[in-house]
């Protein structure tokens, strides 16, 4: 999976629970502290590996522009295979920054594959008892739903901090986690002159509103975790995706293992964001799009389900919060959150 891989602008909608599923009741969510300016941020790889000092400065100028300073792990230039040296090693470098009083957040600097490996090496009682924003996305699912199982806190699927970090992304993401707000997040108007847009489209699956606690991200990394200790309760969730690089078969494949486990069974609604370059180059004809593989798992759900979020492997993606209570409007679109990501 080494190539595995919304800023959605915010929703409004009215508190309608979709077809027979309802949500499951709300939990206590032990919130990280916001950032601030000047806070002292961990960078971490606990997946790929950063290819030279050139990228780690880059990474390093970003963060500061962000009116943060930057603390490395020792692993981010070391190299084992596609890895950032040893599982010990990584997952040390990981514990290390919640266990630092002086590191206020953790952002991944890049995904890849390898955050799953970790989890067994993790004490989950220290990074519970120091309550801490991790963000990043892609491979990092791993460590959000592990975090969302054991420790009960928040995290923010968004982008890396090796991202290209547009306008659009960081402000969202600075909303979220500096000004601690309830953005609602909708579908970004296209931009086309066209008659009739083909971008920015929201595909409906099941209509809708729904409320549950937001909990996904990477298709791949999920289903690669379906049956393993560190997944958490999707019981009145709500689910979002994405995913890249990956035909049609196997997004179906993923979905199906999805379905067949219980998973699908038990969410409240399921938001798709980007399938990133979703297409079998050696099926052209007699292939379904990514579109009715889609409309064939989440349709029959009979929950609120929708297509076309910011989220993914994408420049300007949103930044969206891991664990929280949030709404969806499978017809608008949006996603309104429904509680702070940050104390």
């Amino acid at each position: 999976m080494v190539t595995r891989r919304m800023a959605i602008a915010g929703l409004a909608g009215t508190a309608m629970i979709g077809a027979a599923r309802l949500p499951a009741a709300p939990r206590d969510v032990l919130l990280p502290p916001r950032l601030r300016k000047g806070d002292t941020v961990g960078l971490v790889c606990p997946a790929g590996f950063v290819a030279d000092q050139f990228g780690l400065d880059q990474v390093m100028e970003t963060v500061r522009a962000m009116g943060l300073v930057p603390k490395l792990a020792p692993n981010l230039l070391s190299r084992l295979g596609y890895l950032a040296g040893t599982d010990e090693a990584r997952a040390e470098a990981l514990q290390a920054m919640f266990a630092d009083d002086g590191v206020r957040a953790i952002f991944a600097v890049r995904g890849g594959w390898g955050s799953q490996r970790l989890l067994p090496h993790l004490d989950f009682d220290v990074i519970r008892a120091n309550p801490k924003l991790l963000i990043g996305s892609s491979d990092i699912t791993a460590l959000h739903l592990a975090l969302a199982a054991k420790t009960g806190f928040s995290g923010i699927h968004g982008p890396n901090v090796a991202h290209s970090w547009p306008q659009g992304a960081w402000r969202d993401f600075h909303a979220l986690a500096f000004d601690a707000a309830m953005p609602t997040y909708k579908i970004a108007a296209p931009r086309a002159d066209r008659l009739a847009q083909r971008t920015g489209r929201i595909r409906t699956f099941r209509s809708g509103t729904a409320r549950g606690r937001l909990l996904g991200g990477n298709l791949s990394v999920l289903s690669a975790m379906v049956g393993t200790r560190w997944l958490p309760d999707f019981s009145g969730a709500i689910l979002f995706l994405e995913d890249t690089n990956e035909a049609e078969y196997r997004i179906d494949r993923m979905l199906t293992q999805l379905g067949q486990s219980g998973l699908l069974g038990k969410v409240a609604g399921v938001v798709f964001g980007q399938c990133t370059n979703c297409r079998n180059p050696g099926s052209p004809y007699g292939n379904f799009t990514i579109y009715e593989v889609l409309a064939h798992h989440l349709a029959p759900l009979g929950v609120p389900a929708f297509q076309g979020a910011q989220i993914g492997h994408i420049s300007n993606q949103a930044s969206i919060p891991v664990g929280v209570q949030a709404q969806i409007d499978a017809d608008s679109g949006t996603i309104r959150m429904l509680a702070p990501a940050v104390a």
